[in-house]
């Protein structure tokens, strides 16, 4: 039987903070953020990293609490002009190894009470990047088609 990561505690805990979006909050409730939502989404990441190497060798899973694939709950709030501190939701990607090198697409995951999903692309590639990936659907449908 498939592992089950979340569970109805992890969406209660993520509705919450969306209801309850403080530090304050945030802090008497971080054993529950910790249990429900962090610890399940890096065993996911644990177990995906075997069936993405099938994949292709060159992406990674890195299941560290901090600077691997999981994204941070807390908010950047320095430039928006949305103040809340936290994200209520829970993302995490996988990365292609040389992505600091060449443009490189990634794969998402996205857990948020009634908006789970998965993903792959890239994320506001630059101009070049652009350029030769509409070039190549262009000159490929039937492997776009395929994908």
């Amino acid at each position: 039987m498939p592992n089950s990561y979340f569970t109805p505690a992890t969406f209660r805990f993520l509705r919450a903070l969306d209801r309850n979006n403080s530090r304050e909050w945030f802090q008497e409730h971080k054993d529950d953020y910790e249990r429900h939502v962090r610890e399940p989404f890096l065993a996911l990441i644990t177990d995906i990293k075997a069936p993405l190497e099938k994949i292709s060798p060159h992406y990674r899973a890195d299941p560290r609490k901090n600077g691997g694939s999981l994204f941070r709950i807390y908010r950047d709030t320095r430039f928006s002009n949305d103040k809340q501190p936290y994200k209520p939701w829970q993302g995490s990607r996988f990365f292609h190894e040389r992505r600091h090198e060449i443009p490189a697409p990634s794969f998402y995951v996205h857990i948020q009470p009634g908006d789970c999903f998965a993903g792959g692309g890239m994320w506001h590639p630059e101009s070049d990047a652009l350029k030769r990936i509409r070039a190549f659907l262009a000159d490929n449908p039937a492997a776009w088609k395929r994908a």
